[in-house]
């Protein structure tokens, strides 16, 4: 049985956080923490609290939120696997610069987002109308504690504008950060319970109406870089007193003729971690309901399985 750390809305919309098993039941932690209390735990702490939460009785209907809060931010590493170089040289006008940090001791780490923009299971990403090539990008994401400890496992979905980054590399951030560009799933499997992080399966499916226009496995054995070294160089000038969630690159790349469209609903499943399921709404304003999500949880709900 997989446990996962999970932060949750009560039905009166308190938001606590608490420990969900296979079948779905959640049980809280005693002491109300939030993700980012528990973050400055040691490892070796925060098992003794998921174990001791094991215990407790389960909570009646709760809504699985993103789990973050606090000062907690998403932060993301580029071209760390081969499949990923190529399709950046490919799309880019400007190409050397891809291979150049595919080699270089220091990789590409960007700020994806805060955690008030971040979208869970089954609610909306976005795509950007003024791109024309948009991708998903499964990604196993690591949730990283106060200490730099990587305390547990997410899937993450980076999701990107191709041709914006393509047409110039400082185009980045708005490529990259954007309503609706991230999607975490909900629950952190902790550290614990997946030994080895570099032998994953990763799955994509894009649904598009009775359709499958992309698929895509890969291994996180293809990492060019041990997700440990990726750790290191975020915290090397920058303190993360509340944790921080690190998404380790994607080796899935669709070719030049695919892209994202609205109503078509994208599929992650990473081996031992868990499943990110988000249909596709057509521009970022369709996220704006995030601005008041963060104070009124609940309303997440009306914006779940494409309503």
């Amino acid at each position: 049985m997989t446990t996962r750390i999970v932060r949750f809305a009560d039905p009166t919309g308190a938001v606590r956080t608490g420990v969900a098993d296979d079948a779905a039941r959640v049980r809280p932690f005693t002491g109300g923490p939030r993700i980012a209390d528990l973050l400055r735990l040691p490892v070796r702490d925060l098992r003794a609290r998921v174990e001791a939460a094991a215990a407790a009785p389960p909570v009646h209907d709760p809504l699985l939120l993103p789990p973050l809060d606090g000062r907690m931010e998403v932060w993301a590493a580029g071209v760390t696997y081969e499949r990923s170089r190529e399709a950046r040289i490919a799309e880019s006008t400007v190409q050397d610069v891809y291979a150049k940090v595919y080699d270089a001791d220091r990789p590409e780490l960007f700020l994806k987002s805060v955690a008030w923009r971040v979208v869970t299971d089954d609610e909306p990403i976005a795509v950007r109308a003024d791109s024309a090539l948009n991708v998903p990008e499964p990604e196993l994401g690591l949730v990283v504690n106060s200490a730099g400890e990587t305390a547990g496992y997410v899937v993450v979905d980076d999701v990107s504008s191709r041709s914006i980054e393509g047409e110039n590399p400082l185009y980045l951030p708005q490529a990259k950060i954007y309503g609706g560009s991230t999607a975490v799933s909900s629950g952190i499997v902790p550290v614990w319970e997946i030994p080895d992080p570099t032998d994953l399966r990763i799955d994509l499916v894009v649904r598009r109406g009775a359709g499958t226009p992309y698929s895509g496995t890969v291994s996180t054995k293809a990492f060019h870089r041990p997700p440990s070294a990726l750790v290191d160089h975020l915290r090397a000038a920058q303190p993360f007193p509340d944790g921080v969630i690190l998404s380790t690159g994607t080796g899935i790349v669709p070719g030049l003729d695919f892209t994202l469209k609205p109503g078509d609903v994208v599929r992650i499943d990473i081996e031992s971690v868990g499943t990110l399921t988000n249909p596709v709404a057509p521009d970022p304003s369709h996220l704006e309901w995030l601005v008041d999500a963060d104070e009124r949880p609940l309303v997440r709900a009306e914006h779940r399985g494409g309503r």
